[in-house]
Order: C-alpha cells, then sequence, then structure tokens
C-alpha cells in the first residue's frame, strides 16, 4: 500500500486533522518558507500527534547539531534532507542520529535519480525542479524518468487528487508527498486532506 505525507503542518488544527484523516507521515518544515516551524512550536504540534503517524522534518542545508537536537528531543521521527546535502554530510548525520533519512532530488534526468540511488540515505524523494526553488512549486514532472532503483522513494511536486493515481501507477512510489495542493488560501484544508489521502487509499 502506498504510503502518504501531508508536508507543511504548522497549526494545532493541522494536527487534529492528521489524527482524523490519518497519513502515514507529516512534515514538519524548518528551512524558511511560509510554512517554517520553530523548536517550540513543532514540539507542541508533535504532543498533540497520533503517536501512530510520524512526524518528518524538513531541512535545507541545516546544521547538523539542530537536526540531532530535534532528534534527540522525539521531536521528530524522520529526517528529509532537502538542500544541497553531500553524501559525506548524509553520512556523518547517519552516525549521530537513529532515525532513518530522505534525501531529496529535484529531478532533471535518470542519471541523477540513478546516482541519488548511491547515496547512503535510507529513502529518496523526488521533486520537480524549479530554478532557484529548494521544492514547493506545485508542478509535476515526468514520472516515466523515473528508473528503477533499488531504494524506496516518496513522490513529490504537484500531487493533487486528480493525478494522484495515475502517479502511483507510473511511478510506484514507497509514498506520495503532498502539500500545496490541500490548502486553502495557504492552510491546510480538511476536505481536501481527507479526499486526496481516500484517492490514493481507494487506488490501493
Amino acid at each position: 500500500m502506498t504510503k502518504i505525507k501531508i508536508c507543511g503542518m504548522r497549526r494545532k488544527e493541522d494536527i487534529l486533522m492528521a489524527n482524523t484523516c490519518r497519513p502515514d507521515y507529516v512534515g514538519f518544515v524548518f528551512a524558511k518558507s511560509p510554512r517554517q516551524l520553530g523548536i517550540d512550536g513543532a514540539l507542541e504540534l508533535k504532543k498533540a500527534l497520533d503517536p501512530e503517524i510520524q512526524a518528518v522534518g524538513v531541512f535545507v542545508n541545516e546544521y547538523p547539531e539542530v537536526i540531532e537536537t530535534l532528534c534527540e528531543s522525539h521531536i521528530i521521527d524522520m529526517v528529509q534532507l532537502h538542500g544541497d546535502e553531500s553524501a559525506e554530510y548524509i553520512q556523518r548525520l547517519k552516525e549521530k542520529v537513529e532515525v532513518p533519512v530522505i534525501k531529496a532530488l529535484r529531478v532533471r534526468d535518470r542519471q541523477q535519480i540513478r546516482k541519488g540511488a548511491e547515496l547512503p540515505c535510507d529513502y529518496l524523494l523526488l521533486d520537480t525542479y524549479t530554478k532557484g526553488m529548494y521544492g514547493g512549486s506545485g508542478k509535476t514532472f515526468d514520472w516515466h524518468l523515473i528508473p528503477p532503483i533499488g531504494k524506496p522513494f516518496f513522490l513529490a511536486g504537484g500531487l493533487k487528487e486528480s493525478n494522484a493515481g495515475e502517479a502511483i501507477a507510473a511511478a510506484s512510489p514507497y509514498a506520495v508527498d503532498v502539500s500545496s495542493a490541500v490548502e486553502t488560501d495557504g492552510y491546510k484544508d480538511f476536505e481536501k486532506v481527507k479526499r486526496f489521502i481516500e484517492r490514493v487509499r481507494a487506488y490501493e
């Protein structure tokens, strides 16, 4: 069954929504973004989150010590690196934290994905390449670019209720990741979250 991640949670209402709609993962964005959280805010959200739902911390070129603190405090259950982090950075981080690490790639071509699969991370996240942006473009990429790789991956970039089934059929991801498509006026929308999750679950 394809897992589901709802990214960019930032209000208590978002967490209550997640507890009702039951995604597998929620994303806490610590990188500069309209959805950015501080440590204290993330802690409050984590306390309210159903323990069966895992919290993923999203970072862009962050100091490893900051990530270590969040992991040690059990504020996040997984790490998502969405910047220019090298294989060496990932390896050093994995020696310090005991949680799975996701490395995001902004997809340009198949060879990039093949090389990404060699990184010492636990999962990849395949997102749309947009110049000057580290994610959150709301645009899809050609899912047929994804070659067979021996590493599970999250599929992101422009996913929404209307194309979720097509994306799963084309790419066979471990998980799908959505943010802006389940928002109204910049905030998570219960009905959109609910419909997206229902569409993915129904595809199975």
